[in-house]
């Protein structure tokens, strides 16, 4: 009985969040407006010569696509400590607390809301990559498939993002601890180009941490590039993740009320 009204509390305040979402649709906007920004910079400005670097036969659009995806939903996950520290400095947390409802279900319902906005983010993502040239390459059954794998990986990035939102406090200081981390995981991985590229020390660190993992598991689904043992890898660090930071964020939360 209590894991059916933890269910319906974590149900309620994701739809919450989620209504929030659909009324400030500027949010979804602009949180697509970077990703196109970056599919579309990089792809023409740096195509060329990164296509000449590496990428072998492949067109550097079908390469870059799925690096996108897995950096668009590890960004996107960074919303979700910004929103928890929001709603501790506006009180909403404390109305909450005054709620008889579990208090798990508020990190998770941000959580699932969040991931609800990435896969909006992401479909329109791959809309503008199949206007610019983008192909599933390894069929649409593998392309979905990859789609969901990005998506469990932002979504236990979000647990990240609810940890450091619930200790910090502040939208503001949420907002830039979160790009300080992510930051070197995104851009010294495989996203953009390809680890063989680089120096055999940051080569060493990019081929073995997490980004360069899901964007290898999103190619090789996408593309049939690589192979198989990236998307096993990349479960495992969802599953690392998600078993460390679900009870952590959890306890910060119950600390921060």
């Amino acid at each position: 009985m209590s894991l059916l009204l933890n269910l319906r509390d974590i149900a309620t305040i994701t739809r919450r969040n989620f209504t929030r979402l659909l009324r400030t649709p500027q949010l979804l906007f602009f949180s697509s407006v970077q990703p196109i920004m970056f599919l579309l910079l990089f792809n023409y400005v740096f195509g060329g010569a990164v296509t000449q670097a590496g990428t072998g036969t492949q067109s550097y659009i079908n390469f870059l696509l799925p690096g996108i995806l897995a950096q668009t939903s590890i960004f996107g996950s960074l919303q979700t400590g910004i929103g928890m520290a929001d709603d501790l400095n506006k009180g909403v947390i404390d109305r909450f607390r005054s709620l008889p409802m579990s208090r798990s279900a508020v990190v998770a319902g941000r959580a699932l809301a969040d991931a609800s906005r990435n896969v909006m983010v992401l479909l329109i993502m791959l809309l503008v990559g199949e206007l610019i040239g983008f192909r599933f390459n390894n069929g649409i059954g593998n392309g979905l498939l990859a789609l969901l794998v990005t998506l469990l990986f932002g979504f236990a990035f979000s647990w990240i993002s609810l940890t450091i939102g619930l200790l910090v406090r502040d939208p503001e200081t949420a907002q830039t601890s979160g790009f300080v981390w992510v930051f070197p995981l995104v851009f010294a991985s495989s996203v953009f180009v390809p680890t063989q590229t680089m120096p055999d020390w940051l080569r060493k660190f990019a081929e073995n941490q997490p980004v360069t993992q899901v964007v290898n598991a999103t190619r090789y689904l996408m593309q049939g590039i690589g192979d198989s043992a990236s998307v096993w890898r990349t479960l495992l660090w969802v599953a690392g993740i998600i078993i460390i930071f679900v009870p952590l964020a959890v306890y910060r939360y119950r600390k921060a009320v």
